[in-house]
């Protein structure tokens, strides 16, 4: 497992009406600060026609933001494979990488919002072979200089991708449900990284690896990601506040979802739910929010329960102003990546240390 990084997550929501040149402003100033802070990381997601997403398009944003910094990974998570023809997101994504300088990852999965589906003519869930198809298909455009394709879905006479991306083996993550076995082993075939336990307790988070020791070797070189809203707060108030954000985002998650109660003019409906957790049990198993100390033990809890080496934190939620959301960042970077860089390092010369006793032997 390697040691653990440190990444963004937007959604760019606007529970109250925003111009959208705000919400793409305070996208691009969370990117540069990230770029100087020292994550590794930042992903887009991508949703439509709603004000819990002004990410709609964030391959085109992403080639923006790549003009801007210089070491962030760039990458969505994710792409709805249904909702586009491979080829394009193919060519979209060599084009992201070659104007990053070889900087883009890419997060792939099918979505789950029915709304946005209806919206595009399509029906959620009706053409899992098709879309299982389209990725194979996208995957061997950007990993094959040249290529064909026949099944029952695609048929594409021998092809070049122009442009070629730059690197020859862009990194690949695809969303998977830890506790399907099926799900796990499909996304190791493909040689790629899994983006998992998102939606879990964290006190019920699956560790693959332990899961499935018979699956042990071809998981070492796979790494597992995840994510979760996060708050570095200074006070108790702070946090509260912060947690009464997060469940605007929790609320429209499940409506979205679960296509319970109805979206009127792109406007998720924000009435509570009659049986939501309290403050304490959102902190206790579902945010990372609190003091520093509180959230380097809650980021311990995910690392050891889901087996992850990779973290997005997602500071952007609810209405938090913006000023709030890039002093979070902040202490994040300097009060809670260190103690992760430093536990990595002192664990790296434990291990150089064995190795040069066993080779004293």
């Amino acid at each position: 497992m390697q040691p653990m990084q440190f990444g963004l997550f937007l959604t760019m929501p606007a529970p109250e009406p925003r111009p959208a040149a705000e919400s793409y402003r305070r996208a691009l100033e969370m990117a540069e600060a990230a770029d100087r802070l020292g994550y590794s990381h930042l992903w887009l997601a991508e949703h439509h026609f709603t004000n819990y997403s002004h990410s709609s398009r964030p391959l085109l944003l992403l080639t923006h933001i790549a003009a801007r910094t210089q070491h962030l990974r760039l990458g969505p998570a994710i792409i709805p494979v249904p909702l586009h023809h491979p080829l394009v997101v193919a060519e979209e994504l060599a084009t992201l990488d070659v104007l990053s300088g070889g900087r883009v990852e890419v997060g792939l999965g099918s979505g789950y919002q029915a709304y946005q589906y209806e919206r595009f003519q399509l029906v959620k869930g009706e053409t899992p072979t098709r879309d299982d198809e389209a990725i194979d298909v996208l995957l061997q455009a950007l990993r094959e200089p040249v290529f064909s394709y026949s099944g029952a879905h695609f048929r594409i006479a021998r092809t070049a991708l122009v442009p070629q991306p730059l690197q020859a083996a862009m990194p690949l993550w695809l969303v998977v449900n830890s506790s399907r076995r099926a799900s796990v082993e499909k996304a190791v075939q493909r040689r790629a990284n899994l983006f998992t336990g998102v939606l879990e307790p964290i006190s019920k988070l699956t560790n693959v690896r332990r899961q499935y020791p018979d699956l042990a070797q071809a998981l070492a070189s796979v790494r597992i990601g995840t994510q979760r809203p996060v708050y570095v707060a200074q006070s108790e108030a702070e946090a509260s506040e912060a947690v009464e954000q997060a469940r605007w985002n929790g609320r429209a998650t499940l409506r979205l979802r679960h296509d319970m109660g109805d979206v009127v003019d792109g406007v998720v409906p924000a009435q509570p739910f009659a049986d939501e957790p309290s403050e304490q049990a959102l902190r206790d198993d579902f945010l990372v929010v609190g003091t520093a100390d509180e959230c380097i033990h809650q980021l311990r809890r995910i690392q050891n329960g889901l087996g992850c080496d990779y973290f997005s934190a997602s500071f952007w939620f609810g209405a938090l102003p913006h000023e709030q959301v890039m002093a979070s960042m902040r202490r994040f970077a300097e009060k809670v990546m260190p103690v992760f860089a430093g536990e990595a390092a002192t664990q790296a010369r434990k291990a150089e240390a064995q190795r040069e006793t066993m080779l004293a032997w």
